[in-house]
C-alpha cells in the first residue's frame, strides 16, 4: 500500500453552545480535513483546527506546511513502513504541529486497514470503551450552574470548567457548581494560563478551604512558567496539570524532573501527531506519571484517533477529555469512534473505521 496523493476538505460543524475560555470564544467546528489516498484505493483520515491562541496553527499554514513540505515527502511511500514516515511528517519542518497531526492521523489510520484491524489493537489493545468529561464554558454564574446541571442529568461525572477570567468571580462560579453537583460529579478546573502563579495558589487554597475538593487544576499559569507551575504544585493539595506547557516528549522529560505538575495533558494538536503522543504516555508510564488525554475544537475524525490511543495506552492515560463530539451539533462522520454522551466505543473496523465524513468541501489541489 503506497501513498499517491493528500488532499484537503475544509469541515463546518456549528456547536450547541458557545465555547468561552480565558482564551478565546468559538461557536463552530472549522477544520482541515487531510485525506491520504493510496495506490490501493484505500483512503486514511485526519484533521486539524486551527487553534492559534495555542499552537499557532491557522487553516492557511497547515494546508501550506502539507502541501509544500510534507506532501511531497510522502508520496510513494509504503503505508508499512510507519516509523519512517512518521519520522518524514515530523523532521519535514519545525513547529506546525497541528498540520504534522493531521498527516500521523490518516496514516496510523491507513496502517490499521492495510493490516484488516482497528488501531488500537496496532498500538497494544485495550478495553475499546473509556468515559469522557465535559466541558462548560466561562459564563454567568446561573448559566454555569444550569449547564453542569444539565451534563450531570445526561450522564457526565466529570466536569470541566473553564476559569481564568476573573479570580474572584472564578472562586465564586466553583463554589457554586460545587454545591450543585456535590456527590454526582468530579470537578476539573482549567484556567487557561489566565492566573499568576500566586494568584493560582490563593485561590485553589480558598477553594480548599471553603471545602471544595476539585479532581485537578489545569494550567493555571503561562504555558513558559515552568517555576510558576512548581510554585502553584508545591503550595496546593489539588493535583496540578500541565497542558499548553508542555508539547512534545522533551518538555515532559523536563516537567518530570522539575517535579513542576502532577499530570501532564496529552493532545496530539501538540504533540504533531500519535508517535509523539506515544512516547509521551511511555515516559510517563516510566515515572509512574499520570496523563490525561485532551483534544482541541475537533470533530470525532482525529478525536478518534486519540480515543484508539487511549484505549491502548490506558496504564499511562487514567483521564479523558474528548468532548469536542459531545459539544457538536451533530456528528459528521459514518462510522468509526461511536460517541454517546460521556461513553466512547471503540468498533473493530479498521484503523478509525470512517466510511464517509458528511458536508465535506473540498478544497482545490
Amino acid at each position: 500500500m503506497k501513498i499517491t496523493d493528500i488532499r484537503f476538505g475544509m469541515l463546518r460543524v456549528p456547536l450547541k453552545t458557545p465555547f468561552k475560555t480565558a482564551l478565546r470564544t468559538v461557536e463552530a467546528v472549522e477544520d482541515i480535513v487531510v485525506a491520504v489516498h493510496t495506490d490501493t484505493g484505500h483512503i486514511g483520515y485526519g484533521e486539524a483546527p486551527a487553534t492559534a491562541v495555542i499552537t499557532g496553527d491557522t487553516h492557511g499554514s497547515i494546508i501550506e506546511a502539507i502541501r509544500k513540505f510534507i506532501a511531497p515527502r510522502l508520496i510513494g511511500q509504503e503505508i508499512a513502513n510507519l516509523n519512517r514516515i512518521t519520522q518524514l511528517i515530523q523532521t519535514a519542518l519545525e513547529k506546525n504541529t497541528s498540520a504534522k497531526a493531521a498527516v500521523e492521523i490518516a496514516v496510523y489510520d491507513l496502517f490499521g486497514q492495510l493490516y484488516g484491524v482497528p488501531l488500537y489493537k496496532m498500538l497494544g489493545g485495550g478495553d475499546p470503551v473509556i468515559t469522557t468529561d465535559i466541558t462548560i464554558s466561562v459564563d454567568y454564574i446561573d448559566k454555569m450552574v444550569a449547564d453542569s446541571i444539565s451534563a450531570v442529568d445526561r450522564g457526565f461525572e466529570s466536569l470541566k470548567i473553564k476559569v481564568g477570567k476573573d479570580i474572584g468571580v472564578d472562586i465564586e462560579r466553583v463554589k457554586a457548581i460545587y454545591a450543585a453537583v456535590e456527590g454526582r460529579a468530579l470537578l476539573r478546573l482549567d484556567a487557561n494560563q489566565g492566573w499568576t502563579a500566586k494568584q493560582a495558589v490563593h485561590a485553589i487554597n480558598m477553594l480548599e478551604d471553603a471545602g471544595v475538593r476539585l479532581e485537578l487544576v489545569e494550567q493555571p499559569v503561562k504555558a513558559q512558567d515552568l517555576d510558576g507551575m512548581k510554585y502553584v504544585t508545591e503550595r496546593v493539595h489539588t493535583p496540578i496539570m500541565a497542558d499548553e506547557s508542555v508539547f512534545g516528549p522533551t518538555e515532559v522529560i523536563d516537567l518530570i524532573r522539575m517535579r513542576a505538575a502532577d499530570i501532564i495533558n496529552i493532545k496530539l494538536m501538540k504533540t504533531g501527531g500519535l508517535s509523539n503522543a506515544i512516547r509521551i504516555a511511555d515516559i510517563a508510564a516510566l515515572y509512574d506519571v499520570e496523563c490525561m488525554i485532551g483534544c482541541m475544537l475537533e470533530s470525532s475524525i482525529s478525536v478518534a484517533a486519540a480515543v484508539h490511543l487511549a484505549v491502548a495506552k490506558s496504564n499511562a492515560i487514567t483521564k479523558v477529555d474528548l468532548d469536542g463530539p459531545s459539544l457538536s451539533a451533530f456528528n459528521p462522520v459514518d462510522g468509526g469512534v461511536i460517541f454517546n454522551e460521556s461513553e466512547i466505543s471503540v468498533t473493530d473496523a479498521p484503523g478509525l473505521g470512517i466510511r464517509e465524513i458528511r458536508g465535506l468541501e473540498l478544497l482545490p489541489d
